[in-house]
């Protein structure tokens, strides 16, 4: 079987970016057989996509439905091009229905993941902190009771508490070598099954030949050119994930809606632009009361020219003062009963500021009342 799919080559340890090498992806495929109704597969690290279309081809296009995660933009963007849905996202920040696909292709980033981190993300792990066993604990609910991994990982990252996940989740465990000897990778190969359905004495040697392969005490065999036992068919899929999105607002999505809305300038005069509008005249001249009024609550202000020659800088305002009283009373026994009455009361203050030209108050601060 030939790929369909040519890889764009570029920067393959960027981020920790291993994509799968061509002959290792072209004979893993072979371990896989399609179920007879409609799949859904995914790759929540999808790199450019060539690996989970290639597995989406190998099990028939037509009746395949392929979805795809990638952190990177130029690489999720080229993925959007050969799958049916792809998110450009962190795995950690999306929303995907559980137990909704048939394959978990997952070829995570590989390195070790700070311990300062660990609560932040949600890792739950006492061994050694990878990103390989994070994404693991993120990616198993995705997949389906009777679903197929096929599980990419540099062969030390098998310690024994990645081993028994292994073993407590998958049946039919297989690991082979990766035809690329560069990074020292591992296939894993599995079947989910409820930990219950699961035979202690059956998982016991695939247990021991992972940690043996984990510690480098024996080596794996090289991926076979031709699958030699029955292959791992991908069951049909039970329906179409619910949910299949990023929590957070994508940066090209947010820039769009940026430049849609516009953010808050279409209100500006709404919210700034009353202050800067001239008030209309009133219907008819003030009143010397309604004048003194509208000065004393700070309504009226600015330059004043009196026709003597005076120019006043007039601010009006009016603040709460309280007034005391006492009363008096007595009582029935005899008694004085004091009672003390606070009443608010209104007191306009207006200041000017004089700049009439040569007056000796000039530039000085004049409370007229």
């Amino acid at each position: 079987m030939a790929l369909m799919f040519p890889r764009l080559a570029r920067n393959f340890a960027k981020n920790g970016y291993f994509p799968t090498d061509e002959p290792t992806l072209e004979r893993a495929l072979k371990a896989l057989a399609p179920a007879a109704a409609r799949m859904s597969i995914i790759d929540p690290c999808a790199g450019e996509g060539v690996a989970i279309a290639e597995a989406a081809h190998a099990l028939g296009r037509s009746q395949v439905s392929a979805y795809a995660v990638e952190f990177d933009g130029e690489r999720a963007s080229h993925a959007r091009g050969l799958v049916d849905h792809c998110l450009h996202s962190d795995l950690m920040d999306t929303l995907v229905s559980r137990q909704s696909f048939g394959l978990l292709w997952l070829n995570p980033p590989y390195g070790d993941l700070s311990r300062s981190a660990d609560g932040d993300i949600g890792y739950q792990g006492q061994g050694r902190a990878r990103l390989e066993k994070l994404f693991y604990q993120r990616s198993l609910p995705l997949l389906q009771y009777g679903g197929v991994l096929v599980f990419i990982i540099p062969s030390h990252v098998l310690d024994a508490e990645l081993v028994g996940w292994l073993t407590r989740h998958f049946t039919g465990l297989c690991i082979y070598r990766a035809v690329e000897t560069q990074y020292k990778q591992v296939v894993i190969f599995g079947t989910r099954v409820r930990q219950r359905d699961l035979l202690a004495d059956a998982a016991r040697p695939a247990r021991q030949r992972l940690l043996q392969i984990g510690a480098g005490d024996v080596s794996a065999e090289e991926l076979p050119l031709e699958w030699p036992f029955l292959p791992y068919t991908v069951p049909s899929a039970t329906a179409e994930p619910e949910h299949f999105c990023r929590v957070s607002m994508e940066p090209e999505q947010f820039a769009r809606e940026v430049h849609r809305l516009q953010g808050l300038w279409p209100s500006l005069d709404t919210h700034l632009g009353a202050s800067q509008q001239s008030l209309r005249p009133p219907a008819r001249a003030l009143s010397q009361w309604h004048l003194a009024l509208a000065l004393a609550a700070g309504a009226i202000s600015g330059v004043v020219r009196s026709p003597s020659g005076k120019v006043m800088v007039v601010k009006g305002d009016t603040h709460k003062e309280k007034t005391s009283a006492v009363e008096y009373t007595e009582r029935d026994d005899g008694s004085i009963a004091e009672t003390r009455i606070l009443t608010d009361k209104f007191v306009p203050v207006i200041r000017a500021w004089d700049m009439t030209p040569g007056s000796p108050t000039r530039g000085e601060v004049l409370t007229i009342c």
